[in-house]
């Protein structure tokens, strides 16, 4: 192990301190925290971090779709562009930790290191951004990555506004509402970082604090309505019932059987159904299923899709009901950038930090940065694996680690300029 003298470390007091107040903005009281994308409590949120960046000189932006930057040019105009980040919104009734610990991270580490160059007299070589993106999470407007898609080219910009939450208020009219439609052109970076609890507890078991993902899963999110009659659940005979929930419940259940037969490849869930006209006294005339599919390999994916559109029509049939795919939002599957997992694993033997590689099966803005620039994700343990609930939990300890190994990233790339081969 290198002398841990000469490495740069994060900032924890500073790391703590903005983790500690970021938490209180949609508070549930119980740990947890409830901010889905463009709410009162996500505003707040952003509102108070914009100040932080910008107290420490850093320039906020906003982009057409609501993506928030703070950029600080500590090089020439120029200079290599290095971006970090992750994002500000949560699942409802979900964690403090996952995204929020990304942005706080990303301010702390960028601190961190401009501290230690001015006391050591270093110049810097990079210019820096920190990113909170739009709606990662997908759990008021869907697709999930929304914001860092239209960053990347993947999504179209008008059609990302007009996305609708359940009540039918849209992206372009909450963005004006909570005033985050900017106008600022995105900055375009050099690499992105991004530092992520794992939401997983395979780091737990092995006894690892640091672990860069190498690959991606890809995804499906398929919408599927089921339509029956609407009737009475009293006088309607059973046998002439067409019951939407039902025809949905046999869906559910091929789903769930298509991830035990194909084992650990292919991740499946129903998480989310939406009942109409949802009266306990009405037999459902509609049901709309919003089904994931995630697979490390396309073949597997392409496999899950054929199966559920071949069994879709006698699933639905069984209730007197028929189904339909109403939209299907693709994301492909990836390998980050193996010069930023070989950078990661060097500073975390270089810190004594246990580490693993591991693949992320859940989605992170960097999947979609990395189809545009080189692109990583390092994660940190999660106690019980718990993520997207109240308890979800990373020690202090555990989040220093990631914020030392995330520092010293920095320092070394931008001793290198930004040269990812050199650093």
């Amino acid at each position: 192990m290198s002398d841990t003298l000469s490495l740069t470390r994060i900032d924890a007091d500073l790391l703590g301190a903005l983790m500690d107040r970021i938490s209180e903005f949609g508070s549930t009281g119980d740990g947890g925290i409830d901010r889905p994308a463009l709410t009162d409590a996500h505003k707040a949120a952003r509102d108070w971090f914009s100040g932080q960046m910008r107290d420490r000189g850093y320039r906020v932006l906003v982009d057409e779709i609501g993506n928030l930057f703070g950029r600080i040019d500590l090089a020439g105009p120029d200079a290599p562009l290095v971006m970090i980040g992750s994002h500000l919104d949560s699942q409802p009734k979900g964690g403090r930790f996952d995204g929020t610990y990304g942005v706080v991270a990303a301010l702390a580490a960028i601190e961190s290191f401009r501290r230690d160059a001015a006391e050591q007299g270093i110049t810097p070589r990079c210019n820096y951004v920190i990113a909170d993106w739009m709606n990662e999470e997908g759990a008021r407007f869907q697709p999930s990555l929304l914001g860092s898609s239209v960053f990347a080219g993947a999504v179209d910009l008008d059609w990302a506004l007009e996305r609708r939450d359940r009540d039918g208020k849209s992206v372009a009219e909450e963005l004006v509402r909570i005033g985050y439609k900017g106008s600022d052109p995105a900055p375009r970076p050099d690499l992105y970082l991004e530092i992520h609890i794992e939401g997983d507890a395979k780091m737990e078991r092995a006894g690892t604090r640091i672990a860069p993902f190498l690959r991606h899963w890809g995804a499906l999110k398929v919408r599927i309505e089921v339509t029956g009659e609407q009737n009475h659940t009293g006088p309607t005979p059973m046998e002439d019932r067409k019951d939407a929930v039902l025809g949905a419940a046999y869906i559910i259940a091929f789903v769930r059987e298509l991830a035990d037969t194909a084992a650990d490849t292919l991740f499946t869930s129903v998480a989310r159904v939406d009942v109409s006209p949802n009266s306990p006294n009405i037999v459902p005339g509609k049901a709309v299923l919003f089904v994931e599919l995630r697979a490390p390999e396309p073949v597997m994916l392409e496999w899950s899709e054929t199966r559920l559109r071949e069994a879709l029509p006698g699933l639905a049939a069984k209730a007197a009901t028929s189904a339909q795919i109403m939209s299907i939002d693709r994301r492909d599957a990836g390998k980050f950038d193996p010069r930023l997992v070989a950078l990661t694993e060097k500073i975390a033997d270089d810190f004594g930090y246990a580490r693993m590689r591991l693949d992320t099966i859940g989605g992170h803005d960097a999947v979609a940065v990395n189809a545009v620039v080189p692109s990583i994700v390092v994660a940190v343990p999660s106690v019980g694996g718990v993520i997207h609930r109240n308890d979800e939990y990373t020690s202090p300890e555990d989040l220093a680690a990631g914020g030392d190994v995330l520092v010293e990233m920095i320092r070394r790339i931008d001793a290198a300029g930004g040269n990812l081969d050199r650093a």
